[in-house]
């Protein structure tokens, strides 16, 4: 048995481990059932079950949820329209976010699945200094896509 103190009381029978826990008005908590023999600890459980609630929702507020942000074009873009895109991508990585663009074929383009992947090579090697290919160019249907992530700060 650990006292509430974090002592150790050494091996006592359960009924006395029980008593003392009582008289101090509090639990006697299990901590390692399959030892030989079990160890119990004196303390609040309830004191104890707030706290472990607060460090996981501590835990949660560290985590950084990553946002795919997709844009979406032809595999025939205009040069302004480009620009347009690719500024908009950069912010999103900037933000923090992942990008994912797609070049969606219509009709008979998607027989000249090269334009498609040129344009997302295009796309690549104008964002190079901000951010990496995450995913290669990769033909799904009537969809070719590629997803870039912010690189890695030094």
């Amino acid at each position: 048995m650990i006292e509430d103190n974090g002592q150790k009381a050494g091996v006592i029978p359960f009924e006395e481990a029980l008593e003392k826990a009582e008289s101090k008005n509090l639990d006697l908590v299990l901590v390692a059932p399959n030892t030989n023999p079990p160890v119990c600890k004196i303390m609040n459980y309830g004191k104890y079950k707030f706290e472990q609630a607060k460090k996981e929702k501590e835990a949660k507020k560290k985590q950084k949820v990553f946002e795919i942000k997709e844009l979406r074009v032809t595999p025939n873009i205009e040069e302004h329209d480009f620009g347009f895109k690719c500024k908009n991508a950069r912010k999103f990585l900037t933000d923090g976010n992942k990008v994912k663009i797609t070049v969606r074929f219509r009709g008979r383009e998607v027989n000249n699945a090269k334009a498609g992947e040129a344009v997302l090579n295009r796309f690549s090697e104008a964002l190079e200094e901000v951010a990496t290919v995450e995913k290669a160019p990769k033909l799904e249907g009537r969809n070719m896509s590629i997803i870039l992530a912010k690189k890695a700060d030094k």
